[in-house]
């Protein structure tokens, strides 16, 4: 059992990551077909279902599916879903992305208690948008 929940952290931690370098890096680095595959196969991975399914969800609802797994998760979740949406509204800017990025980056730092430059100009910037 503590290998499963090993193994889930490594999966939600390794897609966070991905998504960060995405954020940093841009859209141009390596193969778009490529890339979209990992970001599906992580998107399948972390959620099982795809970033639609998940964006059609409320705030609340996503905030309760992350609640009902193991308290320890929290903080990486709430990270990943941050980046996620911070993600997905930079592709294609859109107010719900960005409110949800904001709301999920506010858990994170509550939830953690660590304060982060890149997250908090993240979210000045989503409250400017």
């Amino acid at each position: 059992m503590i290998h499963d929940k090993d193994y889930i952290i490594r999966i939600v931690k390794q897609f966070s990551e991905f998504l960060s370098k995405m954020i940093l890096g841009g859209k141009n680095e390596g193969d778009l077909v490529e890339l979209q595959r990992v970001f599906d196969t992580n998107m399948n991975d972390t959620f099982k279902m795809d970033f639609e399914t998940l964006s059609t969800k409320s705030t609340d609802e996503i905030v309760q599916l992350i609640t009902e797994k193991d308290k320890s998760h929290h903080i990486p979740y709430f990270e990943l879903l941050g980046h996620l949406f911070y993600f997905k509204n930079k592709q294609n800017p859109n107010p719900d992305f960005a409110e949800k990025a904001n709301v999920f980056y506010e858990h994170y730092l509550q939830t953690s208690g660590i304060f982060s430059l890149p997250i908090v100009s993240r979210i000045g910037e989503l409250k400017k948008d």
